[in-house]
């Protein structure tokens, strides 16, 4: 067989069923184009690299398994880290293919040369500089071994336009290897483990989105039942336990309930799986559950002990894990402490709006209409964390949002990657009116694909969460928080050739969401929300999840 570096990649990728990929072509890969242009594989042209990338995040997001985009060298790269450093931080499958200048020209400061390879050593699982195109049947299954097995990551190939061009010969294409689970847990440490939560008197479950790229969920539930473990789970692990189990706490941390935070610290065994400690979920590590110890189940081992200190560890699959600890696990009811619960709760209840436009009386109400097969995407501030406390997530990979990196301009085209792999389903993309500008040239790509993604966006004329920590923190010294030029979103998305709503006031408000959930295809509505509005509670920043903004007082 005789195929050119171009080529190779293309069959390889249809190889590993890739049938959709987003990107921008260029100078540097546009022989990768011309061997696309021979293929089924489907290209989506978008408007940004940037959105490529999150492209490829909303199908790898919502279906667990890799996906591709491609850019061109120099600004095409450049554009694109972004997108790659936030699937670093969440652990999301994908693999940027980038074209290169040829060979002879790295390192000379080219026309589009930059050093692709250099950039992304450190926002991603592994990069790759390809010298040969025989090197190409080794790196692309290897790029899609590293990017899907154990913790999930992204991969770069950056591929010169030489080597692109370059023609081989050889007798057979590469076999494809199945994922392997490197670690696991062996029958003595699952008993010691299970021996330390059946001897707990207030054990708690602190999961996150390890569960769901384990796909774990039914065992983290068949755990909870059977020992009546209380949950509290990140926001990756939203989705990952049922909302209306009487055992489920919902969101630690920052942004959590205020009994959340007050039973978490309660604990005297915190049962953390799949999860990395990260900072927005335990306030100050150095405080967070000092009485309690620490069982820390996750399959990166540089997570294990990075933070906090583990009473007991193991490096595996938390899905492998699982199976071998629960038949050790006793049945319990435990009464006492989910009483102590159930009193928390009723001395510290949820915060309830009246108001019928409060972003959380609206996520409520897009909760009943859009059903629970609906997959939610967000942008990044007050209303991401709004939707994390409101909304009843009950089915993983639904909530789709940039946890680690908090992008803003992420929601749109992460929409759009999840209505291309989730034909069928209704997609709604929940933005403010700062963070759909990020990459709001989208609206051309969706309008093409006429995909039925309905984008809701709580306008309320600031950078929200900026403003919110304005006024907590910085003694109301507003600066650089407020739009002060006005435009109509509405006309905007119909420019875009988009149906478009607009919600100013509690009359029709609901029915007019009604009309644009059940609209076919596209549909945008723009609604105005009070600016003062809050996100509470709120940890203050640097310390204690106890201490809390709009939190009672703990008792």
């Amino acid at each position: 067989m005789k195929y050119s570096g171009a080529q190779i990649i293309i069959k390889l990728l249809e190889k590993y069923g890739i049938d959709i990929i987003a990107g921008i072509p260029g100078g540097a890969n546009l022989q990768l184009y011309n061997a696309l242009y021979e293929s089924k594989i489907r290209h989506v042209l978008v408007r940004h690299e940037q959105s490529a990338g999150f492209i490829a995040q909303g199908m790898a997001r919502s279906t667990g398994k890799p996906a591709v985009c491609f850019a061109t060298s120099g600004p095409g790269v450049t554009n694109l880290l972004t997108a790659i450093a936030d699937a670093k931080l969440d652990s999301v499958p994908i693999i940027a293919i980038t074209g290169q200048v040829a060979s002879s020209l790295i390192g000379t400061d080219a026309f589009q040369e930059v050093d692709t390879y250099g950039m992304t050593i450190p926002i991603t699982k592994h990069n790759f500089l390809v010298k040969r195109a025989h090197e190409l049947l080794r790196i692309i299954p290897e790029a899609f071994r590293i990017a899907a097995n154990n913790r999930p990551g992204p991969v770069v190939i950056d591929v010169p336009k030489d080597v692109q061009n370059e023609e081989i010969e050889f007798a057979s294409w590469p076999v494809f290897s199945k994922l392997q689970k490197n670690h696991t847990t062996s029958s003595q440490a699952a008993k010691k483990m299970a021996d330390a939560i059946n001897t707990s008197k207030k054990p708690l479950m602190y999961i996150g989105g390890g569960i769901i790229a384990s796909g774990a969920e039914a065992l983290i539930y068949e755990l909870a039942e059977k020992n009546s473990i209380p949950v509290a789970s990140t926001l990756t692990g939203l989705g990952a336990f049922l909302p209306s189990s009487r055992l489920y706490l919902g969101m630690l941390g920052m942004h959590a309930a205020s009994y959340t935070n007050f039973t978490v610290e309660e604990a005297d065994l915190i049962l953390a799986f799949g999860v990395r400690f990260d900072d927005r979920a335990t306030g100050h590590a150095q405080k967070f559950c000092r009485r309690a110890k620490i069982m820390h189940i996750d399959i990166d081992y540089a997570e294990i002990d990075k933070i906090k200190k583990a009473d007991f560890s193991v490096c595996a699959d938390i899905k492998e894990a699982l199976k071998k600890i629960l038949p050790f696990v006793e049945r319990s009811d435990r009464r006492g402490w989910l009483t102590q619960i159930e009193e928390k709760k009723k001395k510290n209840p949820k915060f309830t709006p009246k108001d019928k436009l409060h972003p959380v009386n609206i996520i409520k109400k897009i909760s009943d209409l859009a059903g629970p097969d609906a997959i939610i995407s967000t942008d990044v501030g007050q209303h991401q964390m709004w939707v994390a406390q409101s909304y009843p997530f009950q089915k993983p990979r639904t909530l789709l949002t940039s946890a680690g990196l908090g992008t803003m301009g992420f929601g749109l085209p992460a929409a759009i990657g999840a209505a291309l792999k989730n034909p069928g389903k209704r997609i709604v993309c929940i933005s403010g009116d700062g963070s759909i500008l990020m990459n709001i040239q989208e609206l051309a790509t969706l309008a093409e694909l006429d995909l039925d993604v309905t984008i809701i966006i709580m306008n309320n004329g600031h950078l929200g969460l900026v403003r919110q920590q304005q006024e907590f923190f910085y003694g109301k010294k507003y600066i650089a928080s407020k739009f002060i030029a006005k435009h109509s979103f509405k006309k905007i998305s119909e420019g875009f050739g988009i149906r478009a709503f607009e919600i100013a006031s509690k009359r029709n408000a609901y029915s007019i969401l009604k009309k644009a959930l059940r609209t076919k295809g596209p549909s945008l509505v723009d609604i105005n929300i009070r600016h003062a509005y809050n996100v509470i509670p709120m940890v203050v920043p640097g310390r204690s999840n106890l201490e809390m903004i709009g939190g009672n007082i703990y008792e």
